[in-house]
């Protein structure tokens, strides 16, 4: 796609100071920028960067006044990080501008099409499934019997949504990504575990983005729940019977064990362990690598493996540094007095 800079200075609200014919095709780093790309500049940290970028056009606030001269196409703006990031997402959606159905992907004779719906290579669409208007399913990718895929829903390459599952609208399902995997139930017997069915499914709402390589598991019993908003890293595990409410995000390998409820607004950072069976409330953060075995009243903010409160674990853990010299401080008078 190759824009000139006419162009993209309409879409910004901005002006050209240089060649608004200059055509652009690509986006990149302003330290890394070549021929064709548009880079932008919003960090004063980067402007020795703006001399010798070799980037097409750079997209730089209205005040920037250089210093020396500058050999790339100027757009102005009132706002160049915002700018950006507004053609980061037009960018995008061109990307995903997908439709049509390819030859190779197989469609169960009852599934259910919506209009301007994209199947790539492939992709498996199970009996009963239901693929709403808009939604992008690429190759590989997986929709199990019973499945609902929302409208204008992403599902990645080799992401797998299982039977009865149901994905909300404008979520976004990264590679990798399986929703319905079994829940881990097993009941002791005699002879070792015994299996425990999994017969719920796991519902997600709208506006969800879901990482890489992550695992939500179906309910044992109902269903497993992502509320509206959430966002998750890469390489999460959710067992079976959460519940995550809405617009809380989660970073990378994290593990949620079964039935525990996460309230709204949440941040929980990368490779923290939390439960099963508690409930986190509202407005929660949980450092990273942090291990929560309590329930955590609305608004906390933990640390620590046991987990607790975070201004109360940064005293303990100036301590804890300090341990070795006590003892050796300690071990010194008990010769001395000894």
């Amino acid at each position: 796609m190759k824009f000139t800079l006419e162009q993209v200075a309409s879409m910004l609200g901005g002006h050209v100071e240089g060649d608004p014919k200059a055509v652009v095709y690509k986006l990149d780093k302003i330290e890394t920028a070549g021929e064709g790309a548009l880079t932008f500049l919003a960090n004063p940290q980067y402007t020795p960067y703006i001399y010798a970028t070799n980037a097409t056009a750079v997209v730089v606030s209205q005040d920037f006044k250089p210093d020396k001269s500058v050999k790339s196409n100027l757009i102005r703006v009132t706002n160049p990080y915002e700018s950006f990031a507004r053609l980061l997402e037009l960018y995008d959606q061109m990307k995903y501008n997908l439709q049509g159905i390819h030859p190779s992907a197989v469609i169960e004779d009852s599934a259910e099409i919506g209009e301007n719906v994209y199947i790539g290579a492939l992709a498996y669409v199970g009996k009963g499934a239901k693929i709403s208007k808009g939604a992008k399913i690429f190759p590989h990718a997986y929709v199990g019997e019973n499945a609902e895929i929302g409208e204008n829903s992403i599902l990645k390459p080799g992401s797998k949504v299982l039977h009865f599952c149901k994905i909300g609208k404008n979520c976004h399902l990264h590679t990798g990504v399986i929703v319905g995997s079994d829940g881990f139930g097993f009941a002791p017997g005699g002879e070792g575990y015994k299996k425990v069915p999994q017969t719920g499914n796991v519902i997600i709402e709208d506006d969800v983005e879901i990482g890489a390589n992550c695992t939500i598991d179906r309910a044992t019993l109902g269903s497993t729940i992502i509320r509206k908003g959430v966002k998750l890293d890469n390489l999460i595990q959710i067992a079976h019977n959460v519940e995550i409410g809405e617009h809380t995000v989660i970073a990378a390998m994290t593990g949620i064990a079964g039935s525990t409820k996460i309230g709204s607004h949440c941040m929980i950072g990368g490779q923290v362990g939390i439960a099963g069976h508690l409930k986190i409330g509202n407005n929660v953060k949980i450092a990273a690598q942090s291990g929560v075995m309590n329930n955590l009243n609305d608004g906390a903010v933990v640390m620590g493996s046991p987990a607790f409160e975070i201004q109360e674990y940064r005293k303990a853990y100036v301590l804890f540094r300090k341990l070795p010299k006590i003892i050796k401080e300690i071990q010194q008078k008990l010769k001395t007095h000894g």
